[in-house]
């Protein structure tokens, strides 16, 4: 272990950092009545935060919830807009460092990475290896152990105040995914460790970058210890790829073990070794060696969400920057697999103008 960071907490609550971090927070959001209303006194509001963090007085405020159903159904909870910039000012200082030690074939709310890098990644690989497994993470999020990722923390982390910091945060968002949670009871576990603080919201800029300090030791005893060629993760989906696939189901085993020190259990039904010539589902495609395509789900979900909202257009009740907005993201994500066909008999028939302008366009 190398030496501990020490003196970060200053960086963390100082104004420009503060005053940089909001700008993050606002990016694409600056119509929304929260962050409006806290921009409208910025330079107070940041000037409390402040003080508040430097005098740690600062307390994080309640959650809103919803539920989103696309892929799958998720509970997304938002943080209060000014703790979004506590978030962004803590990951402003420690991300840097944590980012020297991550790998290179870890993407996800990385820069420079993201999903359609891995997918690249994915396709490189399949290129090479006959054989891959395919693996994820029972209940991620909801499962992440807050004495394990302190742990983690404190490895590189030497700033007691820093650290106060993100146990307030952790302890902020402790009850969030409670019911998302299915209890497992670990070799060795008293009835004290079933009830260890865990979960991450789902939402939160910490909690994406934290969930990549979580499974960094996943990442590097994979590669260091396994010594796996082809590995590519994203959040709690990750591929290995080798020569035969008993080496696969050894490395499966292995994995299993592994991720129980980190209190995390492995989908194992579902984490198959399979050739890669059949397709790889990974990240909403399926990837070939030569080819891709978008796997069925992600079809049948824009195009229900199509119709819906060309009947609202149709209807008058959208603007059609919202539906072109739609469409445009869409097309931009399919146009990484062969989909031209798919796209123009999805998007071929005429959008009807609405017969009275939208109510709220003036």
């Amino acid at each position: 272990m190398g030496k501990r960071i020490h003196d970060l907490y200053p960086q963390v609550y100082a104004f420009e950092n503060l005053l940089f971090a909001e700008r993050d927070a606002a990016h694409g959001k600056r119509g929304r009545p929260d962050v409006a209303a806290f921009e409208y006194s910025l330079e107070e509001g940041l000037l409390t935060l402040q003080q508040e963090l430097r005098e740690k007085t600062y307390r994080p405020g309640a959650y809103r919830r919803h539920t989103v159903c696309e892929p799958k159904e998720r509970l997304i909870s938002a943080a209060p807009y000014r703790d979004r910039v506590v978030h962004h000012a803590l990951t402003n200082v420690i991300e840097p460092i944590f980012e020297r030690r991550f790998i290179k074939d870890s993407y996800a709310s990385r820069g420079g990475k993201g999903t359609h890098a891995a997918l690249d990644r994915c396709q490189t690989f399949a290129r090479h290896f006959p054989y891959v497994l395919r693996c994820d993470i029972v209940e991620f999020f909801p499962a992440m152990d807050h004495a394990v990722l302190r742990g983690l923390l404190t490895r590189v982390i030497g700033d007691d105040d820093l650290l106060w910091l993100c146990d307030t945060l952790l302890t902020g968002g402790a009850d969030e995914l409670t019911t998302q949670y299915t209890c497992v009871r670990f070799a060795g576990d008293t009835d004290a460790d079933m009830r260890r603080p865990r979960g991450l919201p789902i939402g939160n800029q910490t909690s994406q970058f934290w969930a990549n300090v979580y499974l960094n030791a996943l990442d590097q005893y994979i590669k260091r210890d396994l010594r796996c060629a082809g590995y590519v993760r994203y959040v709690d989906d990750f591929l290995l790829f080798a020569p035969d696939k008993s080496t696969l189901h050894a490395w499966k085993r292995a994995i299993i073990a592994f991720l129980a020190t980190l209190r995390l259990t492995l989908h194992e039904a579902e984490s198959a070794v399979i050739p890669v010539m059949t397709g790889i589902p990974f990240l909403g495609f399926r990837v070939y060696p030569d080819h891709r395509r978008l796997r069925h789900r992600n079809v049948t979900a824009f195009a229900r969400r199509y119709r819906r909202l060309r009947g609202e257009y149709t209807a008058g009740r959208i603007l059609f920057t919202r539906l072109d907005a739609s469409v445009q993201g869409w097309v931009a994500h399919a146009a990484h697999a062969d989909t031209f066909g798919l796209r123009r008999s999805l998007l071929e028939p005429r959008i009807t103008a609405p017969a009275i302008p939208f109510a709220m366009e003036a």
